[in-house]
């Protein structure tokens, strides 16, 4: 289960040091910038969760694999920003995958170290949207979580698929499998489709108001 959860941890680093990369490219940073981006958007998640389970220091920290695998992406997104922009708005299908598997490897994690399953479900859902958090706020951006959009929902979907697999003691795989499946199909049906959360409604008034002369 370690090995897996390991695994699974450098592919979402990879794809969300991609997302970040690209989105630091995107706004014309120089190569520190895109590096820097890349590795904030790639180990943020993973360390806040490590530190809150208590495995310390945070598996990103110790292993150089982590911040070697977020440095490559953060180079190929440099140089070949190019073709990578090729695809269809590769910062937020970079995004989508790197939080569904953050979200299920958080949650795996989570479950790993004894950890309740509701309070797994929820680390799970954080792991996966930290990462963008930061991205988004070191770019001056509103975050996408708090934004209308599915990223927090379809995080917690996600975890949510791995721990009540857990409870019904399904195959780690099958669940694996399911929950980045559900919180992908979440995400990109916001992206494509318009899935929303519905937000406040606010009148706004037509009448001007003029200084009397």
């Amino acid at each position: 289960m370690q090995l897996f959860i390991t695994a699974l941890d450098f592919v979402g680093t990879f794809v969300f040091a991609l997302s970040g990369a690209v989105a630091a490219a995107r706004r014309g940073l120089d190569l520190f910038g895109v590096l820097t981006l890349g590795i904030v958007a790639a180990t943020t998640g993973g360390i806040l969760r490590d530190v809150l389970i208590g495995a310390i220091p945070p598996a990103s920290l110790m292993d150089w694999r982590y911040f070697g695998i977020s440095l490559v992406a953060g180079l190929l997104t440099f140089f070949w920003v190019g073709v990578i922009d090729r695809v269809r708005r590769p910062v937020q299908l970079f995004d989508a995958a790197g939080l569904a598997v953050f979200a299920v490897s958080g949650a795996q994690k989570a479950l790993a170290f004894g950890l309740e399953p509701p309070m797994a479900a929820l680390l799970g859902m954080l792991t996966g949207i930290v990462g963008g958090m930061a991205r988004d706020i070191m770019l001056n951006e509103i975050p996408t979580v708090l934004r209308a959009e599915l990223y927090a929902v379809a995080a917690l979907a996600g975890a949510g698929v791995v721990v009540i697999g857990e409870l019904l003691r399904w195959p780690s795989t099958s669940t694996t499998v399911a929950g980045i499946v559900v919180c992908l199909a979440l995400r990109l049906g916001s992206i494509y489709r318009g899935w929303h959360l519905p937000t406040v409604a606010t009148s706004r008034s037509t009448q001007t108001h003029r200084d009397p002369k």
